[in-house]
């Protein structure tokens, strides 16, 4: 398993849940799992039912069999200074500047370095190693940026190590990219079973297989579960009326005659049982369409009364059942 995995999908797909859950499931067996997040929601912080996460690695889980999930939410304002520090020791001069304005002005100025300060951070602390030289994180898992853009988010340090073409923005933009294209890295993209969110992610495979960069998994989120099966379904459309109102008499809903209670939800029920055929072909048929991507994919289920953090703790249970961790 890589040890970078970035997690993307269309908005409204429940990909910080599915990051979330991914972290947890990386870091059963006694191993380090750093979240980060770059959009500034604080996401992950109301999944783990915990206070604001600050600008510094905080230990927000604990997961099956001793493993820890840190989180990080990073500020681009803070990576600035960072990386002022790192490269041009400025110490209380970059302080000064934030207080004058400039980090915002560069920001705002050249918007493709937030999200150089954003990856950068993060890939630094894919390498990061402690004293004894090994890393200081078996997995980092981020939060990213929806499909839509995910694909200029991560390349932008190319971009960047093209403009710059000496120096430490150029060499430090060359590292991050090393790090990005390399199989130490996977893309995850979080789908539902509906056509925008398939479309949107299989044109987000696209852009990123044309940017070289490395694609993961496929992951299908809030499935529903399967209440009839095609040859149910049949039976469905096949039987008459009258036997279906017979059959829920016989159920003990309602008496026989006409009129009953049992003949009045003939109505409804066959309603419902369209309904859901309608769903049942509209996934299968998305379901296919995945399924010509060429990846390997993983399906969670939908829960009914939303997400707490016990259901995430059910939902890194079921990535490791399916081999995801």
């Amino acid at each position: 398993m890589s040890r970078f995995q970035v997690v993307s999908g269309k908005g409204g797909t429940g990909k910080t849940t599915v990051a979330a859950a991914l972290a947890l499931a990386l870091a059963t067996e006694g191993k380090r799992t750093l979240l980060v997040e770059v959009e500034g929601r604080q996401g992950i912080a109301q999944l783990f039912e915990t206070e604001v996460l600050p600008y510094e690695e905080r230990k927000i889980a604990v997961a099956p069999g001793g493993g820890e999930v840190f989180a990080l939410a990073i500020d681009p304002e803070q990576a600035l200074l960072d990386y002022l520090q790192m490269f041009y020791k400025l110490g209380s001069a970059g302080r000064a500047l934030k207080k004058l304005g400039a980090i915002d002005f560069a920001t705002t100025v050249a918007p493709g370095i937030r999200d150089v300060l954003l990856t950068g951070k993060a890939c630094e602390a894919v390498r990061r190693k402690d004293k004894s030289g090994r890393f200081l994180y078996d997995h980092v898992v981020m939060d990213a940026p929806p499909t839509g853009r995910i694909t200029r988010f991560l390349n932008v340090n190319d971009e960047v190590a093209g403009l710059a073409k000496i120096g430490p923005i150029h060499n430090q933009a060359q590292a991050v990219m090393r790090v990005l294209k390399s199989p130490e890295t996977a893309v995850h993209l979080v789908t539902l079973l509906e056509e925008m969110p398939v479309q949107e992610t299989a044109d987000g495979i696209a852009e990123l297989r044309a940017a070289k960069l490395p694609v993961g998994r496929i992951i299908v989120n809030m499935v529903r579960p399967e209440v009839l099966d095609e040859g149910e379904l049949e039976l469905v459309r096949a039987a008459a009326r009258t036997a279906l109102a017979r059959s829920l008499s016989a159920a003990g809903l309602g008496g026989a005659r006409r009129g009953g209670r049992a003949e009045k939800l003939v109505d409804p029920l066959l309603t419902q049982a369209e309904e859901y055929a309608a769903r049942y072909a509209l996934e299968r048929e998305q379901r296919s369409v995945l399924g010509e991507l060429g990846l390997p994919s993983h399906e969670l289920p939908l829960f009914v009364e939303g997400m707490d953090l016990a259901g995430l703790y059910e939902l890194a249970t079921e990535l490791r059942k399916q081999r995801m961790s």
